[in-house]
Parts: structure tokens; sequence; C-alpha cells
């Protein structure tokens, strides 16, 4: 009978590699934590009462996803335009309206989605809205920096848009950063007079999908 001798070599190989192994299917355990306390935070933030947009950038960062509601007037003629998709697919743009408040602060508002075809506002009269109104969505936190590398740089020179910059927009738009609110607010999907903007375009879903690489060993 033949014995099994493992060889050096091999063997050598091969611990690492399950040591390896081992650490990243902890790394991605942690990890599933880690998300489900993320998304636990955001279901909680989505399903809070309404409440008064917040005045500073630390209050804000605690009501990120919250549910709020502002009163002012749109700055119709100030619109920035984000690139986007669709709900159903096609591209076009996020429409930024700023929405100046009783107390003169502006408050960024992404009131939806619009076909690129539909960006002369001309084209939406209907839902240019005047006068004072009354806004509902989500608070929403800008990225403090481009969100990666591969994006396009901003070309604010043909107000056509990649990530949301609130400094950038304010300066675009003609408005004293000194007004401007360092938050923005994505419209909920209440219609709006003529269909557009479609609002409701705030992304909720995180993906989750830790737990099946644990057992893979990949990112």
């Amino acid at each position: 009978m033949t014995r099994f001798r493992p060889r050096l070599a091999p063997t050598l190989f091969t611990i690492p590699v399950l040591l390896v192994c081992l650490g990243l299917g902890v790394w991605q355990l942690q990890r599933l934590e880690w998300k489900r306390g993320l998304i636990a935070e955001r279901e909680a933030a989505v399903a809070a009462p309404p409440a008064q947009p917040p005045r500073t950038l630390a209050e804000a960062r605690a009501m990120e996803f919250r549910p709020v509601i502002d009163d002012g007037v749109f700055l119709n003629d100030k619109e920035i335009f984000v690139g986007a998709t669709g709900p159903r697919g096609g591209a076009g743009f996020h429409v930024l309206t700023p929405l100046r408040e009783a107390d003169g602060r502006v408050v960024f508002v992404n009131r939806g989605f619009i076909p690129s075809d539909r960006k002369d506002p001309s084209t939406r009269s209907a839902g240019q809205l005047t006068g004072s109104v009354h806004v509902s969505g989500l608070l929403r936190l800008p990225p403090e920096a481009k969100p990666n590398w591969f994006l396009p740089d901003n070309r604010p020179d043909l107000n056509y848009w990649f990530w949301v910059d609130i400094p950038a927009m304010a300066a675009a738009a003609h408005l004293s950063p000194a007004d401007v609110a360092p938050f923005y607010i994505g419209a909920d999907a209440t219609p709006n007079p003529g269909g557009w903007p479609e609002g409701g375009v705030t992304p909720l879903a995180l993906p989750n999908d830790h737990l099946q690489y644990a057992g893979r060993g990949d990112a």
C-alpha cells in the first residue's frame, strides 16, 4: 500500500491560499453586517414622518433620506440639468430647480426626470410652476467630490451635469453661495401639471450580495 505523503512545496502554497480565502470570507460577512445596517438606517429614515428642512449641514447629515416638506417660489429660469436615464429607459435629464424660501434661503429641488426633447421649458410650460409652491420629498446630500473617475467633468458652460455639485451649480445659476443650502430635496412622485418633470426618482435600493460572495471569497 502506498501512503500519501504531502509534498512540501504544494503544502506551503495551499495553506496561504486557504488563509486568504478564509480572511476574504470573514471580510465579506463583516461587510454584510455593515450593509444590513445601512439598509436598516435608510428604511427607518424613509419611514420617518415629514419634517422641515434642516438649517445646517450637520443636521442634514443626520436626516438624509428623511421625508421633508418645504414652501417657496421656484426660480424656473435657473434650472440645472443632470444627465439621467428615465424610469422606463431613455436618455434625458433630472431637473434641479432652485426653490427660494420665505427667508431668502435657496434649496435645490430635484423635480424629476424629463426626456431629452423636453429640455426646452416651453415644451413643458404647464409644469413651470409660479407663485408659492409646496414641495415634499426626501432630503439628499450631494457627493463631496466626483463619485468616480469614470464620470466626465461637469459642463456648467453647457448646463450639462453628470453629478450634483451644489456650490458649482449655485455659481452657474448666479446665486450667492451663502444663500444656498448644502443639501437638496428629491421631490416625491406627486404628478406635476402636464406630466413633466416626472418626480419620485430618488434611488432607494442598496445591493446586498455579500453573503453569496462570502462563500466564494471575492468582492
